[in-house]
C-alpha cells in the first residue's frame, strides 16, 4: 500500500511537470524539452536525498536545476528549486542563506499565479520570521497561506491548512495570546481528526499544543487529557521527541495539580527516554529531526526505503509513455497557450483598475478621517454644556422627581459622550484603539438605568419592556460597565424602532462562574418587524438597515448593530441573531466578566480625594471662546466660593497673565486667533511655575505628548466629570504648593 502511494506521488509530479514542459515549451526547440526534463530529474534526485538526510548532495542537485532553470527561463523550475533549497538552509539553521531563495521564490510563484506552491512559500517564510524573533510580520504570511489552502477542498490542501493553524498558532503563544492560540490548535486538530489517522505527527503535535495551552489558562484537567493523548498517540507511531515533550508537559501538570508522586514518576521517565534517545549520536538524530521537518508536508511516514528501487524503475518506464502521449498533444495545447496570454492581458488591465480603485479608496478614506475628527469636535462642545448644567441643576437640590430624571438625563449623557469619543469616530474603532475598561460595576443598576432612560420612548410606541434577570449574578463584576450600557441602549432602541404595541424582553442570566469570573448569557427579543434571511447577514454592517422602506418608517443611521458587534469584538465575544419576518427577532451574545475579591455596596464611582476647602478662594483664569461654556465653567468654580475671570482668546490671556496673579490657568486650544497651545507656549515665556490646564475637546488626530512640550501641567478632556475637573485642579495647585 506505501509502495502504491509513493508511486501515485510520483506520477502525479511527473504529470504536472510534463504538462508544464509542454505547455510553456510549446514553440521551443526539442533540445529545451530535454532541459525541462533534466531539471525535473534534479529536482527529484534533490528530493530523494532529503528523504536519505543527505543534504549535501539535496543542496547539489538543486543547485544544479537551478542553474539550468535560469538559463533555459524555465521560471518554475527556479522558483521550486528556491523554495526546497530555503527550506533546507532555514532547517539547517542558517536563516541569512534561506531569506533571499524564498523571498525569490514568493515573487516568482506570483507571477505564475501557482497558488499551491505559493502558499507552501508563505509557510516557510513566516517560520523564517518567527526564528528571527520578527512574529508580528510572520501572521500575514501565515493568514494569506490559509486563505490559500482554503480556497480548495481536497484532503492535501486541507492538512496544509491545518499546517498552518499550527503555526499560527505556536506565533500566537510567543506573543502571549493564549487563547487564541488554543482556538488555533483546535482548528488544526478539527481538520486532522478527519483524516483518519493518517497524519498522526501533525495530530499529536495539536494534542500536545493543546495540553499545553490549557496548563497556561489553568485548566488542568483539560490539560492533563491532550497530554496523555499526545503522549499515546507518539507511542503508538514511534515520535520519540513528541514523546519526552509529552512526557515533560505530563509531569509539569501533574506538579501544579500537587500530584507529587505521578509527577516525579513522568519526570524520571522523561529524563530516562531523553538520554536514550538523545543522549549518543547527536548528529544523526539532528538529521533525522531536519529530514522530519523537511518532509512533514509530503506525507514522510509513506516512505520506504526498501521498495525505492522497485518503484524509481517503475516510474521511469511512466515517464518515457507519458512524455510520448504528451507530445501528441502539443497541437492541442498551442490554443490554450493563445488563450493564456489572453488572460495575462486582462488580468494586467483589472490590476491597473484596482490600483486606481486602491488610490481612490485611500483618498476617501483621508477625507472621512478629516470629517468625523471635526464632527466629533464639534459634538463635544455642546456635550460639555450638557453635562455641565445637568451637574448644575443636580447641586440646587431639585425633588425627587425632577432628580430621578436628572439622573436619567446625566446617564444618557455620558451614553452619548461615549457614542461621541469611540463610535462616531469609526476611524478609531475601526483602528482598534478603542480600550476595553476594567472597572467594579453593579450590573443590575446599569441594566435599570438603561431601561429607565428607553422606558418612556418606548411607552409612546406602546411597547412594554420585560427584564428577566437571573438573581445569580454577582452583584459586584468586574468589566467595561460604560461598553454593556451601550450593547444593551443599542440593542433594546433597535428593538423599540421596529416593534409597536408589543413587548421587548430583556434576559440576562448565569451561564457558569468560579472564583475569579462570571460567564453571562445576554438575550434582547421582539416581536416587531423581523429580519428577512438574505439581510440577516449584512445587518451587522456600518450603514445598513433593512431595506429602503425600513429607513424612511423607521429612520436611523444604520450604525447601532455595528456599534454593537464591533464592542463586542473588543470583548472577545460575538453577537448572533434569530429572526423570523413579520414575529421579531432576537439577539443574544455570552460574556465573560470578572468578580470582584470582596462584596461591597459602594458605588462604582471612582472616589477623588480632594480637599475642597482648600479651593475656596483661589483665583482662576478660565480662557475659552464659547459664552455658554464661560458661563458653566465659572457657575462650578463659583459654587466651590472659588473666584473666576474669563478671557475670550489667547491675546486676551497673555496680557492677563501678564498683569494680573492668578493661582491657575484653564486653556482652552480651539479657538479665533491663537490656539492655546500657542498662548501657553508665550505665557512660559515669562512663568515658568504658573499651573496651566487644558481644558478642551481632544480630538484624535492631536498628540497629547505636544500639549506637555508646550508648557501645559495636565489635561481636562471636555465633557467632564465635575469630580474629576475639581481632582485635577487640586492636583495641579498642591504639586505647585499653591496649597498644602
Amino acid at each position: 500500500m506505501r509502495q502504491k502511494m509513493l508511486i501515485d506521488r510520483k506520477l502525479l509530479v511527473v504529470l504536472f511537470t510534463l504538462i508544464s514542459v509542454v505547455c510553456f515549451g510549446q514553440q521551443s526547440s526539442r533540445s529545451e524539452n530535454v532541459q525541462n526534463i533534466q531539471i525535473d530529474s534534479l529536482l527529484l534526485g534533490g528530493i530523494y536525498a532529503m528523504e536519505q538526510a543527505d543534504f549535501e548532495s539535496a543542496i547539489v542537485n538543486i543547485k544544479k536545476a537551478e542553474a539550468l532553470s535560469i538559463k533555459s527561463l524555465n521560471q518554475s523550475g527556479e522558483a521550486i528549486s528556491n523554495q526546497l533549497l530555503s527550506k533546507i538552509y532555514f532547517e539547517r539553521g542558517d536563516p541569512k542563506l534561506a531569506t533571499p531563495l524564498i523571498l525569490n521564490a514568493i515573487k516568482l510563484h506570483q507571477e505564475l499565479l501557482e497558488l499551491d506552491n505559493l502558499g507552501q512559500d508563505y509557510l516557510i517564510y513566516s517560520q523564517i520570521l518567527s526564528k528571527t524573533g520578527n512574529y508580528e510580520r510572520a501572521l500575514p504570511f501565515l493568514e494569506n497561506a490559509a486563505l490559500i489552502f482554503e480556497s480548495t477542498r481536497d484532503e492535501d490542501s486541507r492538512v496544509q491548512l491545518a499546517t498552518t493553524y499550527l503555526y499560527e498558532g505556536n506565533i500566537l503563544q510567543e506573543l502571549k495570546n493564549n487563547e487564541e492560540a488554543l482556538l488555533k490548535y483546535q482548528q488544526a486538530e478539527a481538520i486532522l481528526n478527519k483524516t483518519k489517522g493518517k497524519h498522526s505527527y501533525l495530530l499529536c503535535r495539536a494534542f500536545l499544543q493543546q495540553g499545553r495551552m490549557n496548563f497556561l489558562l489553568n485548566q488542568l484537567d483539560t490539560a492533563l487529557s491532550y497530554a496523555n493523548k499526545a503522549h499515546e498517540l507518539s507511542l503508538n507511531n514511534n515520535y520519540p521527541q513528541l514523546e519526552v515533550d509529552g512526557l515533560n508537559l505530563l509531569s509539569t501538570i501533574y506538579s501544579a495539580r500537587q500530584e507529587f508522586e505521578e509527577a516525579f514518576s513522568y519526570l524520571s521517565l522523561y529524563n530516562q527516554k531523553r538520554s536514550s534517545y538523545f543522549g549518543e549520536n547527536n548528529s544523526t538524530a539532528k538529521n533525522v529531526a531536519i529530514r522530519n521537518a523537511l518532509l512533514a508536508n509530503i506525507n514522510a511516514d509513506d516512505y520506504d526505503p526498501a521498495k525505492r528501487v522497485q518503484a524509481n524503475k517503475i516510474t521511469t518506464v511512466l515517464i518515457i509513455a507519458l512524455f510520448t502521449i504528451l507530445c501528441l498533444l502539443a497541437l492541442s495545447l498551442y490554443k490554450n497557450n493563445n488563450l493564456r496570454a489572453k488572460a495575462n492581458e486582462l488580468l494586467q488591465a483589472k490590476n491597473a483598475e484596482l490600483m486606481i480603485a486602491k488610490e481612490n479608496a485611500e483618498k476617501a478614506s483621508v477625507v472621512k478621517a478629516q470629517f468625523l475628527s471635526t464632527i466629533t469636535h464639534e459634538l463635544r462642545t455642546p456635550m460639555y454644556a450638557v453635562t455641565g448644567l445637568t451637574h448644575l441643576l443636580l447641586s440646587e437640590n431639585p425633588t425627587e422627581e425632577q432628580k430621578k430624571h436628572l439622573d436619567s438625563l446625566k446617564f444618557s449623557g455620558e451614553y452619548l459622550l461615549s457614542l461621541i469619543n469611540n463610535i462616531l469616530d469609526l476611524n478609531k474603532l475601526e483602528a482598534d484603539k478603542v480600550e476595553v475598561e476594567q472597572a467594579t460595576f453593579n450590573l443590575r443598576k446599569r441594566v435599570d438605568d438603561v431601561l429607565f432612560a428607553l422606558e418612556r420612548s418606548a411607552q409612546e410606541k406602546g411597547n412594554k419592556l420585560n427584564l428577566e434577570y437571573d438573581e445569580e449574578i454577582p452583584d459586584q463584576i468586574i468589566g467595561d460597565p460604560l461598553m454593556i450600557s451601550q450593547i444593551l441602549i443599542n440593542l433594546i432602541g433597535n428593538g423599540n424602532k421596529f416593534t409597536r404595541d408589543g413587548d421587548i424582553f430583556i434576559r440576562i442570566k448565569q451561564l457558569s462562574s468560579n472564583e475569579s469570573q462570571t460567564y453571562l448569557h445576554f438575550e434582547v427579543e421582539d416581536t416587531g418587524e423581523g429580519i428577512s434571511k438574505k439581510k440577516q447577514k449584512d445587518i451587522f454592517q456600518n450603514f445598513t438597515q433593512g431595506s429602503v422602506q425600513i429607513n424612511r418608517k423607521f429612520g436611523g443611521t444604520g450604525l447601532g448593530l455595528s456599534i454593537v458587534k464591533r464592542l463586542l469584538t473588543l470583548q472577545k465575544s460575538k453577537i448572533e441573531l434569530e429572526s423570523t419576518l413579520g414575529k421579531g427577532s432576537k439577539f443574544f451574545f455570552d460574556i465573560k466578566y470578572g468578580l470582584a475579591k470582596s462584596k461591597t455596596n459602594e458605588t462604582e464611582e471612582r472616589v477623588y480625594e480632594i480637599d475642597y476647602e482648600a479651593l475656596k478662594g483661589k483665583k482662576l483664569l478660565v480662557v475659552e471662546d464659547n459664552k455658554i461654556n464661560q458661563m458653566i465653567t465659572r457657575k462650578i468654580l463659583e459654587k466651590n466660593e472659588m473666584m473666576c475671570e474669563v478671557a475670550d482668546n489667547g491675546e486676551i490671556a497673555i496680557e492677563k497673565v501678564r498683569f494680573e496673579n492668578f493661582d491657575l490657568v484653564l486653556m482652552d486650544i480651539h479657538m479665533p486667533g491663537i490656539s492655546g497651545i500657542e498662548a501657553t507656549q508665550k505665557i512660559r515665556e515669562f512663568n515658568k511655575d504658573l499651573p496651566i490646564l487644558a481644558l478642551t475637546a481632544v480630538t484624535i488626530e492631536e498628540n497629547i505628548d505636544d500639549f506637555y512640550l508646550a508648557g501645559f501641567n495636565d489635561i481636562i478632556p471636555k465633557p467632564y466629570k465635575v469630580e474629576e475637573f475639581f481632582f485635577k485642579i487640586h492636583n495641579a495647585l498642591k504639586r505647585k504648593n499653591v496649597i498644602l
